[in-house]
């Protein structure tokens, strides 16, 4: 057993004197708020992510909020999503007046199982709404195709897939709409915040609008001239901008990105390889298709038969030998909201019920060492026997 100080958790954000200095600097700059930094991160996330446009916000949820609101839907409009994926995706769903269309999952990959798509369209089908689950894409090629053959709108939700890759393209650089995270525990960090990307400069310019009360500053109409306003509103809007505070941690996170996702992976083959073979354990798999993994989560499903536990027993066994162990996520379908509103049962996802039963998440984050990660698989052993 382990001494408290000495507890290992499922994350940690990796912050450099740079980034705090940074944070430091905007402090005493008196500028906190969306200024100057928010700017210059919106133009670095664009040419990282090669993306046509990028609008830095508070969450990645409010980023899938505006991003389903900007495509104008209507009540009694579906939007296909997984249902293995946190919450917030299905919710913005509901709160941007649609209905959740729940679709299972490859059990391999654990993304939205594409092939399953097409039988769920119907005459209502407005978006499809994948999510690059754990940093892994889905197949960008069959979802493209199936949205163009039925001329639907994609909004991803690549809340973990930032320097994700398809086919050797950045995910946001190419396709609809893509809306990224930085919550703490993420690939990179703005403490909370996300960014939404996209091809359409006309939902660009809604979100800029939604992002911030539906104010407009620009090219202002006759009405705010008559009323010598020194702006416009065009649309009730939201209070969802990015500070320049979070901005300055933003900056230099992105500078280190592709470093943190090259320690993620190489700590992710190492699990793989020390892993392999365990009974106890299904491991994550990765598709035949060309792609770069940014490695967010890494989440084996536990085999609780041959484990000899279910995953609460798992969880507190880590625990009492000083390992944390995320859940990412239970199937949002089981939740008793989506029942009660929407009619959905246990036994309509299986793979997906399945999986958010016994699914978790190991500890993986840049300055985690691999001493630490023997300490994980040695605590796995002898949890396990």
């Amino acid at each position: 057993m382990n001494a408290p100080g000495d507890f290992l958790p499922f994350s940690r954000p990796t912050l450099s004197e740079s980034a705090i200095q940074e944070v430091e600097d905007c402090l005493r700059s008196g500028w906190i708020t969306t200024g100057p930094r928010v700017e210059r991160f919106e133009g670095a996330l664009k040419d990282y992510l090669f993306a046509p446009h990028a609008l830095a916000l508070s969450s990645a949820t409010a980023g899938l909020h505006l991003g389903l609101l900007a495509m104008e839907l209507r009540p009694g409009d579906e939007v296909i999503t997984t249902p293995l994926t946190f919450v917030a995706t299905a919710n913005t769903i509901v709160e941007a007046g649609a209905t959740p269309i729940f679709v299972d999952v490859d059990p391999g990959t654990l993304n939205l199982d594409v092939g399953r798509v097409g039988a769920a369209i119907t005459e209502r089908t407005r978006v499809l709404m994948p999510v690059h689950f754990a940093g892994l894409p889905v197949d960008q090629d069959a979802l493209y195709a199936l949205a163009g053959r039925h001329g639907l709108r994609v909004l991803e939700d690549a809340a973990h897939a930032i320097g994700s890759e398809h086919r050797g393209r950045r995910i946001g650089s190419f396709g609809d709409t893509q809306v990224f995270s930085f919550h703490p525990n993420k690939n990179m960090t703005t403490g909370e915040g996300g960014c939404l990307t996209t091809s359409d400069a006309g939902l660009a310019a809604v979100v800029e609008r939604l992002r911030f009360h539906g104010i407009e500053r620009k090219d202002l109409g006759t009405a705010a001239r008559a009323t010598r306003a020194p702006y416009d509103v065009s649309a009730p809007g939201f209070k969802c901008n990015m500070m320049d505070l979070q901005a300055a941690l933003g900056l230099h996170q992105l500078k280190d990105l592709d470093g943190f996702i090259a320690r993620r992976t190489a700590l992710a083959e190492r699990y793989l390889e020390r892993l392999e073979g365990w009974p106890q354990l299904r491991l994550p798999r990765t598709p035949s298709y060309s792609h770069r993994h940014s490695w967010h989560l890494f989440t084996p499903v536990l085999e609780v038969e041959r484990a000899g536990m279910d995953r609460d027993g798992f969880i507190a066994a880590m625990k009492a030998r000083g390992i944390g162990i995320g859940v990412h996520y239970p199937a949002v379908h089981v939740f008793r909201f989506y029942q009660e509103r929407f009619g959905y049962r246990l036994g309509a996802l299986p793979e997906a019920e399945r999986i958010g039963e016994r699914i978790v998440s190991l500890p993986l984050f840049p300055t985690m060492t691999d001493a630490d990660q023997d300490r994980v698989i040695a605590a796995m052993r002898e949890a396990f026997n």
